[in-house]
Formats: structure tokens, C-alpha cells, sequence
């Protein structure tokens, strides 16, 4: 399927936008010309908001590298978004996710036996993605293994991924030309 809206480049900005793009450009240590930033650079100020926050939650937060992927890798497969989903479960991998998990994810199988530190998040961020609640024992089991600060990242994580994921979806971002991932089953 064809690219819906068009990538726009900093000089077809007026000038106060330009600005915005430039930051985004810093954030994301190149300039908005693929994935979801290409698609929300179309309301810069918007995108500088959001990069900011990718910029939190991918930089400056305490979540683990791999649990941090198992939230974008979650929110991509609740929004059967190829996008995301190949970015994130490539990396998620070599961050230490079992190959099992990443696996049953895509696949929509149940979480197979995996350390606790990765199902007990996963459970909870696969129902939470999928009711849009939890259980209080599944919210407990998350709060005690990642602390609150780390439940309210993990969930915001999740949360973010899933909004570019939507932006993705909607104006049918192209996907890299060397894909690291099969393409996602139905």
C-alpha cells in the first residue's frame, strides 16, 4: 500500500516550523524522513512533544533495555503495526528477550515459560493492550518487580508505542527495504 501523506522536508516549512523539525532532527539524531516522525512533522510542534517523550522513555528512563522493547514490541502486536514491530523486536533479542517470548508475541500464542522478570511484565502488558485492564494481582506482580516509577514507565511506554503505531498504520509508513523481522501473521 502506497505512503498516504507525502515526507515533507525542512524547507517546505515556513520558518517557525523549521525550528521544530530542527529539534526533532536533534532528538532523533537524524533528520524526519521515515517512520512516525515523518508523519507527525506535519504538525511540528506536536512532533517536538512527542520526540521529547521518546527521548525520556528510550534515554533517561530506568526500565531495562529489554523490557523497554517488550513494551514497544507489545503495543506494535496490539496495533498489528509491521513498522514498529520490526524495529523493536530485532532489537529486543540481543537486549536478552528469550527468542520464545518475541516469538509467541508475534504469533499471538500464550507467553511460554520465560524468566519472571520477562512473562510477569508481558502478561500484564499483553491484557492491559488487550481488555485495556488489569487485574490487581497482575498490577501488584508488575509494581513489585519494576517499582512504581518502573510500572508507570513500562505502561507510558506501551501507551507511546502503540500512538506512533496508529500514526503508522493510518498514513501506511513504508516499511525498510531489508526487513529484520517476517511479516506479522494475521
Amino acid at each position: 500500500m502506497a505512503r498516504r501523506i507525502p515526507v515533507v522536508s525542512r524547507n517546505e516549512l515556513s520558518a517557525e516550523h523549521q525550528a521544530a523539525y530542527d529539534e526533532v532532527a536533534g532528538i532523533r539524531g537524524r533528520a524526519p524522513v521515515g517512520g512516525p516522525s515523518s508523519v507527525m512533522i506535519h504538525s511540528p510542534e506536536m512532533a517536538v512533544r512527542v520526540n521529547r517523550l521518546s527521548e525520556y522513555l528510550g534515554d533517561q528512563s530506568d526500565l531495562p533495555e529489554k523490557i523497554n522493547r517488550l513494551a514497544a514490541m507489545i503495543a506494535a502486536r496490539s496495533m498489528d503495526c509491521q513498522f514498529i514491530w520490526n524495529a523493536h523486536a530485532a532489537a529486543g533479542r540481543p537486549a536478552g528477550l528469550s527468542y520464545a517470548l518475541v516469538d509467541a508475541i508475534r504469533d499471538k500464542k500464550e507467553i511460554p515459560a520465560t524468566p519472571s522478570d520477562e512473562s510477569v511484565v508481558a502478561k500484564y502488558g499483553l491484557k492491559l493492550t488487550s481488555t485495556n485492564k488489569v487485574s490487581q494481582e497482575s498490577f501488584d506482580a508488575v509494581q513489585e518487580q519494576l517499582g512504581v516509577q518502573g510500572l508507570v514507565e513500562f505502561t507510558t511506554t506501551m501507551g507511546y508505542f502503540r500512538m506512533l503505531a496508529i500514526n503508522a498504520n493510518a498514513c501506511t509508513i513504508d516499511l525498510p527495504d531489508q526487513l529484520t523481522e517476517p511479516v506479522l501473521p494475521n
